[in-house]
This record gives structure tokens, sequence and C-alpha cells, in this order.
């Protein structure tokens, strides 16, 4: 949320809270909130057209985990990021959120609702040409529902409020319900209080009349058709800070991309293909290992192509441990295939495909049996560090491994690749590596651009610099699956699955071209240093649900 609209959302919550806290109502206040913080309550005061919703817990046993990761350093700038931030928010007034919000707010959740119509930012000139394009903006269209969990305390802060400088309110009344106009340097933020046991806020008017209409009958977000259902899903994540619902993901894509003057309308084959996706709901939360992040889709069986595929793992031992970054899965041909035929669809797509087809043709490789239609196995794409030859600059070089059942097929292109070469002026020459023939590509005074070889009678591999391609060749060097790295950021994540995104963290930063990237922010460097590594995966029970699974492993905190 920006600065100045946080700013001034923060008077709101406490003009609204005063409005209800009449004489009468400060008795009822006393009484505890029932559970009004509850993600299904808020939902309930949030207008059924909204697109998604996100529920942000203020729980803080939830986040004080977040407490066991960090070094030292990293703590404290978060700390003093924190503290800078509440100097800022309320920066003009004696208020304190440790003391004056916190004890009283319950959950937060924040729905996004249909875009409004766009306006003209600037009028058309007297004599500018009819056709000629307007500025236009796109109005911002959110709802916030804040829960209130001690009717007493927010009371409390409602009146510490009440003098504040440089703030106007005004009231106005809808279907029996005050709405407080809070103003400050021209800015309006809007609110009510719903049943006393929520506080509601925009930044237009028309936002917080529908959550009204809500309130009083009309079909809510918690009732709507497909929301309902992942309302009560909840993903099962340790000590949640946040759960996302989207009932409806083309209709949101869809609506959003209408609202926004930048985009184009979606064409119809794209919209076909967001239909694949009926809802999504995710879930962040903390565990022992550090923050986990899961997502389900709901997908339409009748629409989705992709035939999932759990991949073996099996790919990643022939990777050394050396590897800071990977990235593996299985059947690229079936892929492909899909690819080519959700291409017919697509003029443009189809067209590009027909193109590369042709040109590959010039060189004697046809782009689907050659390159794709052999890569039928698993497969994975590792980053390994290496400061020598045509790599040293930039510190590492990439391998590719395939395992495929159609070895002479891929024997063929490699060999026609090898003579592509040879008429480019590269030097082909054969090389032993760990008792395996390999074919490099060398270039004078610089050494071996590319090597491609045999790991087994089914794995090939093409690598990027000559010391990659010994690297994967000699399986005297540890294997990246038995790395205790790997093993933390990836054991705890659902197996069997499709495939791995990994990333070692503190190997990546001793790469000298990430190194140089990020060496003149020191605060940068502070927060990579608190992470172990990052860890992604899919797997799909049934044709009907995609699940997804990250992990951002952080290191414990040391400080005593």
């Amino acid at each position: 949320m920006p600065e100045t609209k946080s700013k001034f959302f923060i008077p709101a919550v406490g003009a609204a809270v005063l409005v209800a806290g009449s004489i009468a109502a400060y008795t009822y206040f006393k009484a505890p909130s029932g559970g009004s913080s509850e993600a299904l309550g808020s939902a309930k005061l949030v207008p059924s057209t909204a697109l998604m919703a996100t529920y942000i817990t203020t729980d803080s046993q939830a986040w004080a985990k977040l407490r066991q990761f960090g070094t030292p350093e990293a703590q404290k700038l978060v700390a003093k990021g924190l503290e800078n931030f509440n100097k800022q928010v309320f920066s003009d007034s004696n208020v304190s959120y440790e003391k004056d919000i916190k004890p009283w707010a319950g959950g937060v959740m924040i729905a996004v609702l249909p875009p409004n119509h766009v306006k003209s930012a600037q009028l058309k000139a007297p004599f500018q040409a009819p056709n000629a394009p307007i500025n236009v903006e796109q109005e911002s269209n959110i709802l916030i529902i804040v829960g209130i969990k001690d009717k007493l305390s927010a009371l409390n802060f409602a009146n510490k409020l009440k003098s504040q400088k440089g703030v106007k309110f005004q009231e106005s009344d809808y279907k029996g319900q005050k709405i407080i106009e809070t103003t400050e340097k021209s800015k309006p933020t809007y609110s009510v209080v719903l049943n006393n046991s929520h506080v509601v806020l925009a930044p237009e008017k028309q936002a917080i009349e529908k959550a009204i209409d809500t309130f009083k009958g009309e079909s809510s977000f918690a009732s709507k058709e497909g929301a309902s259902s992942i309302l009560n899903k909840r993903v099962d994540v340790k000590n949640s800070l946040a759960q996302i619902y989207v009932p409806d993901y083309a209709g949101m894509v869809q609506q959003l991309a209408a609202g926004s003057p930048q985009a184009k309308q979606l064409p119809p084959q794209a919209l076909a293909q967001l239909k694949q996706i009926k809802s999504v709901i995710a879930g962040v939360g903390v565990d022992d290992a550090g923050v986990r992040v899961k997502a389900i889709a709901n997908l339409d069986p009748q629409v989705n192509k992709f035939q999932y595929q759990s991949s073996p793992g099996s790919i990643v031992g022939q990777f050394p441990t050396g590897t800071f970054a990977l990235i593996s899965g299985n059947g690229i041909s079936r892929g492909w295939e899909t690819l080519v035929e959700e291409s017919k669809n697509y003029p443009e797509m189809k067209q590009g495909l027909e193109q590369v087809r042709g040109q590959l043709k010039f060189v004697n490789i046809d782009l689907d049996k050659d390159i794709f239609g052999w890569m039928n196995g698993e497969f994975a794409f590792g980053a390994i560090p290496s400061n020598q030859g045509v790599l040293a600059n930039v510190g590492f070089g990439g391998a590719l491994v395939f395992d495929t059942s159609d070895r002479k097929t891929a024997e063929a292109t490699l060999t026609k690749l090898d003579t592509l070469a040879k008429t480019q002026q590269i030097n082909i020459t054969n090389k032993n590596i760990g008792g395996k023939d390999v074919t490099e590509w060398q270039i004078p005074r610089q050494g071996a651009l590319l090597a491609h070889g045999w790991l087994d009678q089914d794995t090939v591999f093409v690598a990027l610099g000559g010391p990659v391609a010994e690297a994967i060749g000699d399986r005297k060097n540890p294997s990246l699956d038995n790395s205790d790295t790997f093993k933390v950021v990836t054991g705890s994540l659902p197996k069997p699955n499709g495939g791995y995104f990994y990333l070692d963290m503190d190997k990546t930063q001793t790469v000298p071209l990430i190194k140089s990237l990020i060496s003149s922010d020191a605060n940068a460097i502070t927060m990579l240093s608190s992470i172990r590594g990052l860890g992604f995966t899919a797997t799909s029970p049934d044709k009907s649900t995609s699940e997804l699974e990250m992990l951002l492993a952080l290191k414990p905190n040391t400080a005593k």
C-alpha cells in the first residue's frame, strides 16, 4: 500500500470506530468480538463481484515464527525497516502500531473489485484532432476489511485520533449506516463499521456502499459459487500468514484486462487457455524450514490438454554438488507436441513455428524430429560455477542432461550440429573425461565453447564450457542430490513431482556476474545472506487439480 494512502487509512479507521462508539455502544464494546477476524467472517462483507481476496492474519504467534530465522545483521535490518515504516506512517501523530492498533486489529482482508470505468487524465484541447488519443488512468477499486478483536481498545484508539490535526471528517448516511469520509491533503478515504465487528475501508465511496449492500443481504464473496468452497478449503500451511482466494481465474484476468486502457483485448484463443484454470487458492506460512507457499489450482479437465507425468528425480544425481541452480522435468517431447497442437489456434504462433522449421531445413535439421522428438525422458538444466576459458568473465556455465529412449536420433542430431559448427570455423575435437568419449567445440586461444557426450546408454549431456563438461563427465565428484543444501531446500517438497526449480543462495552470491550486480547494495547482500535456498515443484493428483509448493529456506537466527 502506498505510504501516502496508508497514512490516512489510519485516521479513517479511527474515525469509523469513533462514530460507532457512542456512549450506548461503549458498554457493548467491552464484550469479546467472538472471532470476527476470521477470513469467512470478513468475506461475508465483500460483494460477490469481487475478483479475488487476500486474508492476512495479525496473529502475533504466526509472525513471531519468522524471528527464528535470519542472521543477526538481517534481523537488525528488518527491525530498522519496521521502525522507519512506523515513523513514516505515524509521523504526524503520537500513534504507535504496537500500542494503539495491534491490541484490537484482527485479521485483514483485501478484496479486489472489478475496475471502475476509466477516466480522462486530461481534457481534449480545443484544436485537438477528433481521433487523437486521450491519456487515461484506471481507478483503484479495492476494499479492506479489518476485524475488531477487542472493541474497547478500538474505541480508545478512535478517541486518541479525535483531535488529530490536518484531517477532516465528514459523515453521510447510506441505508442506515454512517459512512465516514476522511480527507488528508485533499485525498479522501471512506470507512464504515459494520455489525460493530469490522471496519471497512476503501479509496472509493461506491465500494463502501457495495459492502453495506452486502451487509444488508445482497450476495457476498463468501456465498459466491466457487468462492465458498475455496474459502472453506484453506491451504494447509503451518503458522499461516496469508491466504489468497481467486474463485474465477479467467474472469479475473479478463475483467482486469478490460479495465486497463493499456491492455489489448484478450483474443478468444487466449481466453480459452485461461479457462483451463477455474479457481486458485494459495497460502503462505512459516515452518521450521522457512517460508512456505502452497497453491492449488482447480482445472477444467475438458479444456486442459497438458498431460502431467511425474519425474523420476534420478537425473539430479548427474550434476555435481557445486551446481547452484537447477530446473528439472520430464517429457519435453510431449510438451512440444501440446504446443504445436495449440499453435493451430494462434495464427501468429503457428507462423513463427513455420518460420523456424523453414530456417532449420536449410541446414538439414527437422525441428520436430531432430530437436524435440527424442527428448522423451527426464531432463535437467543446471548452472555450474567456472572461472576458466570462455566462462571466465561470467563465472559460470550450464549443462543440459537428457534421458532418452531414442539414442539413434539424438546421436544423428548431435552429428548434424557438429557438421554445422565446422562451417563456422569451429574446431571439433574428441576428449576422454572420466572414461567417457566427449566431443568438444574448440575456439582458438579460448578453449572449449561447448561439449557433448553420453553419461550412460540412455543419458546424453550438452555443456557450455570445457570445465563444466569436466564437472559433469567426471563421476568422482559428489552429486547434487547428496548435498546438504539440496536436501534442506527440496527434502520437504512433495514427492513424486513433476520436477524441481532449485537455487542455492550462498553459491549464487559467489558467482562473479551475480556478485557484481549486488555488490553495491549492502542491504541486499545482508538479506540474501539469510536465505539458504529456494525450492519449487508442482504435482497433479488428477487432471482437474494442479498443486504447487515453494519453500524459501531460511538460515536459523544465531543471535543470542
